[in-house]
């Protein structure tokens, strides 16, 4: 039987910019929404073991690639070391499951039921590894009668009502055109394994987490389902008349949370009978005759800059701000003030750069390494893991792990 893990020497001691320094993470996932999990524990000092199939992880061929990944494989690997291996071999199952034997956290991103076939199901582990703690992430969850069905961001955001929220100005629902639903989901499990990680201190046992794409997006959408329950159907505007508008050299969003702020706008933008107008009085009527309001206040906003309304709404204590887009977002002065922005040199793709974790430690992240190569890491985890050279030539010969080759 394979002992669990130990608990960690006194030079692998827990600190603030590294608190699971000394946690041993096994990510099996691809994609995005498990392997970010993996990446935020590493960010916080756990050692995470990425386990990749021969061809690696499907991330690293989509969209445009750069040597061995993609702008998605790059980011959402950072501080992990590949070990690749093929679990179509026995050999490389027993190799994962001994790793899996050896782990605080697993994190796997199987369709239900596959994790259990190679041997790497929780109930089995935790046998002898009762302190495991194992992340499951699925399209739909473990149970239920759409657990089986393929899903992916896309879906994730069409099934939560995600994309029906974000109809465009053409009336046609869209997709966010970013993977919100895998980045929460990676984040709903990294904070799930943080709670469970504070309990099996106190009750000495770990335990088996479930986290779907699915209910994961749907979560952020925090008030919009008991919106539509009350108001029975479609619910009205939140905050009317907050949304984009077109100034006269661009784009501004204009958004409002208080009686105050509508009546400042309207001053702001010389529409004062606005402001004195009935039909207007309050967030719910004027979410009622918002398509007789919003076109007065733009045709105001075309009548100006972006940077010349900017200045005045805010002046006005008005929400607004400029649209910018990622690169510009990056460049903008408050955010290389901050060190918001964290730049990772990886092999085969240059310069990396990233958004810092929001409440880690800029230590945190500033030494953490680029997202490793496929198998680039193999010899060494598997020595870490009791085998010899001879031994690891004979898996590599094989066929069942395999090795990073020289660039």
């Amino acid at each position: 039987m394979t002992e669990p893990p130990a608990p960690p020497s006194p030079a692998l001691q827990p600190t603030h910019d590294a608190p699971y320094r000394g946690l041993r993470v096994l990510d099996l996932g691809q994609g995005v929404a498990s392997p970010y999990c993996g990446q935020l524990l590493a960010v916080y000092g756990a050692e995470v073991v990425k386990l990749e199939p021969p061809e690696g992880d499907w991330s690293r061929r989509l969209g445009t690639t750069y040597g061995g990944h993609s702008a998605l494989s790059a980011v959402f690997n950072r501080g992990k070391r590949s070990l690749c291996l093929d679990l179509k071999h026995e050999a490389g199952r027993r190799i994962a499951r001994d790793l899996a034997l050896r782990a605080d956290v697993l994190i796997e991103g199987f369709r239900p039921g596959v994790a259990a076939r190679l041997g790497l199901g929780y109930d089995s582990l935790s046998v002898e590894n009762p302190g495991l703690i194992m992340v499951s992430v699925s399209g739909f969850g473990q149970t239920g009668p759409y657990a089986a069905r393929p899903c992916s961001d896309s879906v994730g955001q069409a099934f939560s009502g995600l994309v029906s929220l974000n109809a465009g100005a053409d009336g046609i629902p869209h997709r966010v055109g970013a993977t919100i639903t895998d980045v929460s989901t990676g984040l709903y499990a990294f904070q799930a394994v943080a709670t469970a990680l504070f309990a099996r201190a106190a009750v000495g046992r770990g335990r088996w987490i479930d986290v779907s794409l699915t209910q994961s997006t749907a979560a952020l959408l925090g008030h919009k389902l008991a919106e539509h329950v009350l108001e029975g159907g479609s619910p009205r505007a939140l905050n009317a008349p907050a949304g984009v508008y077109p100034t006269g050299d661009g784009w501004i969003m204009v958004t409002l949370v208080t009686e105050a702020q509508y009546r400042s706008l309207c001053r702001v933008i010389g529409r004062q009978d606005l402001a004195e107008d009935p039909r207007f009085a309050d967030f719910a009527r004027r979410a009622d005759v918002a398509d007789l309001l919003v076109p007065q206040i733009a045709e105001a906003l075309r009548g100006d800059t972006t940077a010349a309304w900017l200045e005045r709404l805010l002046a006005g204590d008005v929400i607004a701000e400029r649209i910018l887009d990622p690169g510009e977002w990056a460049r903008e002065p408050h955010v290389v003030e901050t060190g918001a922005v964290v730049e990772v040199e990886t092999a085969g793709v240059g310069a990396v750069r990233v958004p810092r974790t929001p409440g880690a430690l800029h230590a945190s992240e500033t030494g953490l390494a680029a997202a490793p190569a496929v198998g680039q890491d193999s010899r060494a985890v598997l020595r870490a893991a009791g085998f010899d050279d001879a031994g690891i030539d004979a898996l590599v010969a094989a066929g069942t792990v395999r090795e990073a080759t020289a660039a």
